[in-house]
């Protein structure tokens, strides 16, 4: 890959909906954070791995950094360690072990394309979702055709991604930020396998697919 790519995973949350640290939870005997760090690897010329303060373990990153507060925060500690020179940063959840290559392909090839400078996948909402008030009333039904769920990998140009975290403000994922500079994101199809660790039936969840993935005769990712 003619690009310098750098991925930092972000492992740094503090598992309170878990019970635990998340992260660090057994997934087929092997903890969450190291399925995400080793599905970066193929793509990255180094690994930040952000985790909770006093840990100090690295499942193979290059780097390790302690996170902050928030996850936004999080994420610009792993940036300050990422080198000048890369030209593309993948953020990354702990929380989703399941990303497969075809996912980190599908990223980064939107990204290559001229226009582009920040992509994420996103996959369809089945559910009807409503908009509701402090009251609990609702205000609004929103058209779920135009709705994503948003997963990562996130890819983005080096240059955006930083100058979107120079303000210091806090969003749920990397892309808001970019959104917030008025940069448009594309979105590629995402993967219902990617799931997000978040609590222990979703560990479970993904103990399962890996099961019927053997089943099936195909490696994890």
């Amino acid at each position: 890959m003619a690009a310098r790519v750098w991925s930092i995973v972000v492992a740094g949350g503090s598992g309170e909906r878990f019970g635990r640290l998340k992260q660090f939870a057994l997934l087929d005997g092997r903890p969450v954070a190291e399925w995400a760090v080793q599905a970066c690897r193929p793509f990255s010329a180094g690994v930040v791995l952000v985790v909770p303060s006093g840990n100090e373990v690295e499942y193979g990153a290059d780097v390790r950094v302690e996170g902050g507060a928030t996850r936004s925060e999080s994420v610009r500690r792993g940036l300050a360690a990422v080198p000048p020179e890369a030209d593309i940063i993948l953020v990354h959840d702990a929380a989703r072990p399941l990303a497969t290559s075809a996912l980190f392909h599908a990223v980064l090839d939107a990204l290559s394309e001229d226009g582009v400078d920040a992509v994420i996948p996103g996959v369809p909402v089945s559910d009807t979702i409503k908009k509701v008030n402090d009251m609990r009333n609702v205000r609004e039904t929103l058209d779920r055709r135009e709705l994503v769920a948003v997963q990562t990998p996130q890819a983005f140009g080096a240059d955006l991604l930083r100058r979107a975290h120079a303000s210091c403000a806090e969003a749920t994922d990397d892309a808001a930020l970019v959104e917030a500079l008025g940069v448009p994101v594309r979105v590629v199809p995402g993967e219902v396998g990617n799931v997000k660790i978040t609590t222990p039936d979703d560990l479970a969840a993904a103990e399962r697919l890996l099961g019927l993935l053997g089943l099936l005769g195909r490696d994890g990712p």
